[in-house]
């Protein structure tokens, strides 16, 4: 698979198999996410790579903004939580770039996992503070997005078509909607 076959074809995935990651992909994974671009080459991510069945448990019953909304990384066998230290990023123009950082970081993490069959789910609406609690991240540091990374399982339970359909993933602008060419 090339890099414009992968950004076709990546979705969310909220259906994990029981199959466990190697760590030769899971290391190509972060190495994906190390070789990033960043900030004046700040690097100013940290990624906690959790893979106990309990933590991952905590994260998917306490970790949502709304109820229990992520509570499908359940059965993942990885979630990775993308952390920042903002002071090791710029600030310009009102733009606070470590959020950029961590999410180039994180979608080139996203997109060699696809490449070799994982899959994963940008989670946004989480609470910091749970989640910070849960795997004990200093105060300085701000957690800017999680993920489960796992093999998608074949069928997709009813809970994940229900938060597919909430999330619209298949929803896609046309080009000539989001592009402007020479002038506004």
């Amino acid at each position: 698979m090339n890099v414009f076959e992968a950004i076709e074809t990546r979705k969310s995935i909220r259906s994990y198999a029981t199959k466990e990651l190697d760590e030769e992909k899971l290391l190509r994974i972060l190495e994906a996410g190390r070789l990033a671009p960043s900030w004046q080459n700040k690097q100013c991510w940290q990624f906690v790579v959790v893979k106990e069945k309990e933590t991952i448990h905590k994260l998917a019953l306490k970790s949502g903004m709304l109820s229990k909304s992520n509570f499908f990384i359940k059965d993942a066998p990885v979630v990775i939580v993308a952390c920042a230290n903002p002071s090791n990023s710029g600030h310009l123009n009102g733009q606070y770039y470590y959020l950029v950082d961590v999410a180039i970081a994180f979608q080139q993490m996203m997109l060699a996992a696809w490449e070799m069959g994982i899959g994963s789910c940008w989670l946004g609406a989480f609470n910091e503070k749970r989640v910070k609690e849960i795997l004990e991240i200093p105060k300085k540091i701000k957690v800017v997005a999680l993920s489960p990374f796992g093999y998608p399982k074949e069928k997709d339970t009813l809970y994940a078509k229900a938060l597919k359909t909430f999330a619209g993933s298949k929803k896609r602008k046309e080009l000539e909607k989001i592009v402007h060419w020479e002038q506004w």
